[in-house]
């Protein structure tokens, strides 16, 4: 140590008391005081030097005669004179000295060290900032999310369509009231329980004048079309690949927790613990609801969905794009390009559902 090696020369005098208990106590060198006596031990003048990481206290003949620890000296009296210096407070044992430089000597070679030992209290600060940041973290990234899941997965399904109803009058006040008709609503629930899959409720399916881009799901099994997928196409095939496309998004993401995400964690905490969500809430995701893209579906999970309805994927590609260059695997993997298909809708009920918007 540095701060050691410059002071192994230096010595003092100095006036050493004793421990009062010496462990050297009881073995003959000295007589037992008597009982229920208590003696101080006296003070004697010894000569002070350093040693390796030690303070060393010897007699006039150069014996030692014991070793403080430098790490464990403590001063008694900081910034008076004579300084007083201890091995250990409550032993008693003193050293008394008035060399200024052996003073400054030991404070230095003290502080030295000091800066060497571990700091339990700056360890204890970190792990305690780490275990905070670890709660803000749950806090923050986990306990908002785990919220919402638990919040839909505990709302009854009348309650899911309570708000489905809700948010779709949010909605129609941009889009005009749902389009309808005698025949064409047949038809529309005649296209709902065709792509139905098995253990599953059919659809509520509405038609909208305006507003939805193509199709979105609601809470409460609602879908909502935009006109011109019934109105744009000649085939009926492609508002079913909409319809299915747009089925697999809804069981990918649940529509009452996207709800939920969108509108933040403190409606979350309102619909959960009363029941209702707050109007303004609803109000503003009916506006994110509308201008909000699809999100894009593998083309492995809707040929699957594809092949399981019977229903071929081909109109479906060339709807999204009418090149076929980015909805190819969609084109060339359909399910039912070469074999027989169960019609969609029957030509009466498809031209019926056509004119949906113009009853």
């Amino acid at each position: 140590m540095t701060a050691l090696s410059q002071y192994e020369r230096l010595e003092s005098t100095g006036l050493w008391r004793p421990p009062s208990n010496p462990q050297g106590e009881g073995d003959g060198s000295s007589a037992a005081p008597a009982s229920g006596t208590h003696t101080t031990p006296q003070r004697r003048e010894v000569f002070v030097s350093f040693g390796s990481a030690t303070l060393v206290l010897s007699d006039k003949n150069g014996t030692a005669l014991t070793h403080w620890s430098l790490p464990a000296i403590d001063r008694l009296n900081p910034g008076k004179h004579p300084a007083l210096f201890t091995p250990d407070p409550n032993s008693g044992e003193t050293l008394e000295l008035e060399d200024s430089d052996m003073i400054s000597a030991i404070e230095k070679v003290r502080r030295a060290i000091s800066r060497t030992q571990p700091r339990s209290g700056r360890l204890r600060f970190f792990l305690t900032a780490a275990f905070l940041l670890l709660v803000l973290g749950l806090a923050v990234f986990w306990l908002p999310g785990a919220l919402i899941r638990q919040t839909a997965r505990v709302v009854p399904d009348a309650k899911r369509t309570e708000i489905g109803k809700a948010l779709l009058a949010n909605i129609t006040r941009v889009s005009g009231a749902p389009c309808s008709g005698r025949y064409s609503d047949k038809a529309l629930a005649q296209l709902s329980a065709r792509l139905t899959m098995t253990g599953t409720r059919p659809q509520r399916l509405l038609v909208l004048p305006a507003g939805v881009t193509a199709t979105q799901h609601l809470p409460g099994n609602i879908m909502i079309l935009n006109r011109s997928l019934v109105e744009d196409y000649d085939d009926p095939d492609v508002v079913a690949g909409y319809i299915l496309a747009e089925q697999l998004r809804a069981q990918k993401l649940d529509p009452l927790q996207r709800l939920l995400h969108s509108v933040g964690l403190i409606p979350t905490v309102q619909l959960l613990t009363t029941g209702e969500l707050p109007k303004d809430a609803l109000e503003r995701y009916a506006e994110t609801l509308l201008t909000v893209p699809a999100t894009p579906i593998s083309d492995q999970a809707l040929l699957a969905r594809f092949e399981q309805t019977g229903l071929r994927s081909a109109p479906y590609a060339y709807a999204l794009d009418i090149t076929g260059e980015t909805t190819l695997g969609l084109i060339e993997a359909d399910p039912y390009r070469t074999k027989p298909e169960k019609p969609v809708l029957s030509d009466d009920d498809w031209v019926s559902l056509q004119g949906i918007c113009g009853e």
